[in-house]
């Protein structure tokens, strides 16, 4: 396809998506499943009219699923309920270490006995297809800052933690591959690799949420009184935050996600002091104060203001990387190997780690078992394949785990995409009964 025609085929979707989007909303399609249902149609898979080689674009490829994944990841975090909680928050932690280290470890098993895969490529196969998606997962994600739904909190932190808690497991993988050191009996690995960069990880991503929160706070207050470009900040704190952290080989994912938690709550915090302050100088009717803690904004804040922003920029990265995706398949992609991974993944892997994980817990049963179905995978695999790729992955092995893994995350797509909203009306039913 030349440069005009790709013009016309994008700016045609983002019309269609446009004019279509509340027809969209009353019929089990997502918007995931029509853009890739285009780049099948216009791929090698029928009118073979682009192609697209993960292989040999896997440098452009994992720029790009790199960044769609930060500002999802940002867009997530700044969405989390204020103030934090621990009790609230142990699900999804859970989630995302011990359901995380299951998941691995089933596919891993699977990948050595099904698939007749190395001990190696078989982790590393597990790291990649193990986390859930923050991109493609929109329909089952909080929907606004403070939104308190007990099952889209849970889907969408796990999410954003477990696209860092992956990583390790990826490096396991590729140090068994002889492709990373791993250190005498693993010790750098643990040192490393776990403890330093997960630690790491959030303390970077923490100090630099409260930081801006309170730079931000002091700019726009009196005597100050400056006028922010939010957008402008939300974009570089990522920047900033991920590459400080991938240069003190910390996580970065982690970093911006509970970067953008940092800021968030700090902010809220914050707003709620200035509000109480302003009460006791001067006491107003209580419904004439804005309350932050119920969703108001006291004053502007860059988490809220870069938020809308972020979030276009992640349905447009969403139709590209969809795109390609479905310029990645040929016919001859699909074999009862890739699908037979998919299969275990969704209906054995991802529900019985999400119930071990969470046994204990005190929750509902449709809230688990929707928590249970809906482990999304999507451009956070595309990643991790990429990045093992570049980090030098052999041909061979490479176009094996590119197949396993497009299946999954097109079959993802489709599966979850088709279930998702009459499985989350049928949960909203019964919770209003």
């Amino acid at each position: 396809m030349s440069i005009a025609q790709w013009f016309v085929l994008v700016g045609a979707l983002l019309l269609v998506m446009g004019v279509a989007s509340t027809v969209l909303k009353r019929v089990p399609v997502t918007p995931a499943m029509l853009y890739l249902g285009v780049g099948l149609i216009m791929g090698p898979t029928v009118l073979d009219a682009f192609s697209f080689n993960p292989l040999k674009q896997s440098a452009v490829l994992e720029v790009l699923t790199e960044v769609a994944v930060l500002i999802s990841l940002f867009s997530a975090g700044v969405k989390m309920p204020v103030p934090f909680s621990f009790r609230q928050w142990r699900a999804p932690l859970l989630l995302a270490t011990v359901s995380m280290v299951l998941t691995v470890g089933l596919v891993a098993t699977f990948g050595v006995w099904a698939l007749g895969l190395p001990l190696g490529a078989a982790i590393l196969l597990g790291a990649i297809v193990a986390p859930t998606d923050p991109v493609l997962a929109t329909e089952v994600q909080s929907r606004h800052p403070g939104d308190r739904d007990q099952l889209r909190f849970t889907l969408t932190c796990e999410g954003g933690l477990n696209d860092g808690s992956a990583f390790p497991f990826v490096m396991l993988g590729l140090g068994l591959l002889g492709l990373h050191n791993l250190g005498e009996s693993g010790l750098q690995w643990v040192l490393v690799d776990v403890v330093w960069a997960t630690v790491g990880g959030i303390a970077i991503g923490v100090l630099s949420g409260v930081a801006l929160a309170r730079v931000g706070r002091w700019l726009r207050g009196a005597p100050q009184r400056h006028e922010l470009l939010d957008e402008f900040l939300g974009l570089g704190f990522i920047g900033v935050v991920y590459g400080v952290s991938v240069w003190l080989h910390a996580w970065g994912f982690l970093a911006v996600f509970f970067g953008a938690v940092a800021l968030r709550q700090t902010e809220m915090r914050l707003a709620r002091r200035a509000q109480v302050a302003s009460v006791a100088e001067a006491p107003v009717s209580v419904a004439a104060v804005p309350s932050a803690a119920a969703g108001g904004e006291a004053t502007s804040t860059v988490s809220q203001g870069a938020l809308v922003f972020k979030e276009h920029l992640e349905r447009l990265s969403e139709l590209v990387l969809v795109l390609l995706l479905g310029g990645a398949l040929y016919r001859d992609s699909w074999n009862w190997a890739a699908v037979g991974l998919a299969l275990f993944l969704f209906f054995v892997a991802r529900p019985l780690s999400v119930y071990i994980g969470l046994l204990g817990m005190r929750t509902i049963a449709p809230v688990r078992g929707m928590t249970a179905w809906f482990g999304v995978r999507g451009i956070g695999s595309l990643y991790y394949l990429m990045y093992a790729i570049q980090h030098g992955l052999p041909e061979a092995l490479a176009l094996q785990l590119i197949q396993f893994t497009l299946i999954v995350v097109v079959l993802s797509i489709l599966l979850h995409g088709v279930t998702v909203k009459p499985m989350m009306k049928g949960v909203w039913r019964r919770g209003r009964a």
